[in-house]
């Protein structure tokens, strides 16, 4: 149910990348290509992970896509989690579970002690489904981020 990503799968991952972003009320930020998500799963020196969840005659019901992140309090990486998707004809199928699973999975495998991400606050849904899995929000951090202009002042400066 569950695989690593291959390159075949960049279209499927962009059109999923599309559906969560229009659930978020969010589709006019997604700038991201088909040819910008190759380089970065796929490319010389890949930046970012993705695994792919599967109905049973192995349709791209789902995806989680992923990064490594350091803590420097713990001394080992951690994953990011940036964006776990499933399509809604899918849902309640185990499809979730089992890509939080896989990241885990990875997570105590290779040593890491972090699988994090964040969560949009009115989206009751995952928050109930990831609390459901153990996890606890960090009330007392606040995500800050650059972007466009700002950004770019900045890196001008």
């Amino acid at each position: 149910m569950i695989r690593t990503a291959t390159p075949e799968d960049v279209p499927a991952i962009l059109a999923m990348i599309r559906e969560l972003a229009e659930y978020e009320k969010a589709l006019h930020e997604v700038r991201a290509t088909e040819s910008q998500l190759h380089t970065a799963l796929f490319g010389d020196h890949p930046a970012a992970y993705a695994h792919i969840a599967e109905d049973e005659s192995g349709e791209a019901v789902g995806f989680t896509l992923w990064f490594l992140t350091f803590s420097t309090w713990r001394g080992v990486h951690g994953i990011y989690m940036e964006d776990l998707y499933v399509r809604p004809e899918a849902r309640g199928g185990g499809h979730g579970k089992a890509l939080m699973a896989e990241l885990a999975r990875i997570c105590t495998s290779r040593g890491y002690q972090r699988l994090e991400w964040a969560v949009l606050d009115w989206n009751e849904p995952s928050i109930a489904f990831y609390e459901s899995l153990g996890a606890r929000p960090q009330s007392e951090w606040s995500v800050y981020r650059l972007t466009d202009e700002a950004l770019g002042r900045l890196g001008a400066s």
